[in-house]
């Protein structure tokens, strides 16, 4: 869990995936589509991915991908997506110092 929580510490936008995952490659795609420089970290191939994945589990993630924006759990890809389609996403990454524009 600590280990979550400092990597989670070191970037505005923090993603933890899987590569094979659509729904983890579409969340991707979007974020950079706006020019978010995010850190992924994709758990089928990392060291310990597996114990990352866990610990994510106790955090309350049930699914991939795992978006942290400004330090905080924003859930998978459909929170994601409800908060892009309400206008929210992109204040939201202004704040942290995601987003310039």
């Amino acid at each position: 869990m600590e280990r979550v929580k400092q990597l989670v510490a070191e970037r505005p936008v923090v993603i933890f995936s899987r590569s094979t995952c659509c729904m983890c490659h579409t969340i991707k795609t979007l974020l950079c589509d706006f020019g978010v420089n995010l850190a992924v970290y994709e758990l089928d191939e990392i060291p310990r991915g597996r114990e990352i994945e866990q610990a994510l589990s106790r955090l309350g993630c049930q699914s991939l991908p795992a978006v942290f924006i400004g330090g905080e759990l924003v859930g998978g890809a459909n929170e994601v997506m409800s908060l892009h389609l309400n206008r929210s996403l992109i204040p939201m990454l202004r704040r942290v110092g995601a987003l310039w524009l």
